[in-house]
């Protein structure tokens, strides 16, 4: 990388004044919950569970479109099965990545303003961020509802831009699947790969901006060692 690539690179880090964050896979550990949801429906309606990485391979985008994927003339039974399963056993199956909350914390005590961008309909998202009561850290979650078109396109981390009433080169985006890596690029905003998620090396394949192996490195990312953190 020559010398004007990384002045650019440490000027947009500079910049940044609003985080965007991903929820399943980045916030909270939500996969078993996704992945036995999945399994419970395609059993239920196909008569056959199908494997689980064909279950979590598209962890990240609409729940419809993810059901589209397993069995295009089924999405509507699939979808009541997935949905009342997991509404039953949704606070069993989540868990919190360590180190999330102390990390939002110091982040917003250095002034960053927060959302979440997410695929999830408004109030599922909602009762995963206050099971762990992290509702205090984010001005907002887009959701589902939210957008008419969904990640992977641009679309739904450009509302959060908005809402956060920054420019794209204020923000970033961090997300742990390459469907969020992909929409942060189309949004214009810096991309950070979550590689704690499911997809360790998949989010690297559309080659984000950066990588963290914590959600407590992004301090350091955003306090001037960029270079350490770069894809």
């Amino acid at each position: 990388m020559n010398d004007t690539t990384s002045r650019e690179r440490a000027r947009r880090i500079a910049a940044i004044d609003g985080l965007l964050f991903d929820l399943d896979g980045t916030l909270i550990d939500t996969v078993d919950l996704i992945v036995t949801s999945a399994r419970h429906a395609t059993q239920a309606v196909l008569g056959e569970a199908l494997p689980d990485d064909v279950l979590r391979h598209n962890i990240g985008v609409p729940l419809r479109t993810q059901m589209g994927e397993y069995a295009p003339g089924h999405v509507d039974e699939l979808l009541v099965a997935y949905r009342e399963y997991n509404e039953r056993v949704h606070d069993d199956l989540i868990c919190e990545y360590p180190g999330t909350e102390e990390a939002l914390a110091v982040l917003q005590d250095d002034g960053y303003r927060m959302g979440v961008v997410t695929s999830k309909s408004r109030s599922v998202a909602q009762r995963g961020v206050k099971y762990f009561e992290l509702e205090r850290f984010f001005e907002f979650i887009v959701a589902y509802e939210d957008t008419t078109i969904h990640k992977p396109q641009g679309e739904p981390v450009v509302e959060g831009v908005r809402r956060l009433g920054l420019s794209a080169e204020q923000c970033m985006y961090v997300g742990d699947s390459p469907h969020d890596m992909v929409a942060g690029r189309a949004a214009g905003v810096l991309t950070v790969a979550a590689t704690w998620g499911p997809f360790p090396e998949r989010v690297l394949e559309p080659k984000p901006d950066y990588a963290i192996g914590k959600l407590g490195d992004l301090r350091q990312l955003l306090g001037g060692d960029e270079a350490r953190f770069r894809v």
